[in-house]
């Protein structure tokens, strides 16, 4: 298992971490198999979704913060009750396909560790299985 730092510059970001993550792919020289992500945190989720279009995180991030606005009446006292449901409203892990030495993502797909509680330093712990 493998565990990526990453800092998260504001209070709701969508960082890219595709390229960390492809990098740990051919560093463990598992051809074919699967890679897990898990971010151990409440707070944050970890997602696939475009990444060409910078703007397609920013209307995700703006479309979550109006479902679940920062300010409401929540009743969770330490003020984050938001960060934690669109934590889970995104999930905090996801199984990627590894296939020739490297992940298999569509033509526009990227993966995003989502903040939701920053900023912060956050982990990511990437766990890649063969089956070769």
């Amino acid at each position: 298992m493998e565990t990526l730092q990453v800092k998260t510059p504001s209070r709701s970001a969508a960082i890219d971490i595709t390229d960390l993550i492809s990098r740990k792919v051919r560093e463990s020289g598992i051809k074919s198999g699967l890679c897990l992500l898990h971010v151990p945190h409440t707070t944050a989720g970890i997602i696939v979704n475009e990444g060409a279009d910078p703007a397609v995180m920013e209307d995700v991030l703006s479309a979550l913060e109006k479902m679940v606005p920062w300010r409401a009446s929540y009743s969770h006292s330490e003020g984050n009750a938001a960060a934690h449901i669109k934590a889970i409203m995104t999930g905090g892990r996801t199984f990627l396909i590894v296939a020739d030495g490297r992940l298999v993502l569509g033509t526009w797909e990227r993966v995003f560790l989502c903040e939701f509680d920053g900023p912060r330093t956050r982990k990511v712990l990437i766990k890649i299985m063969g089956d070769d």
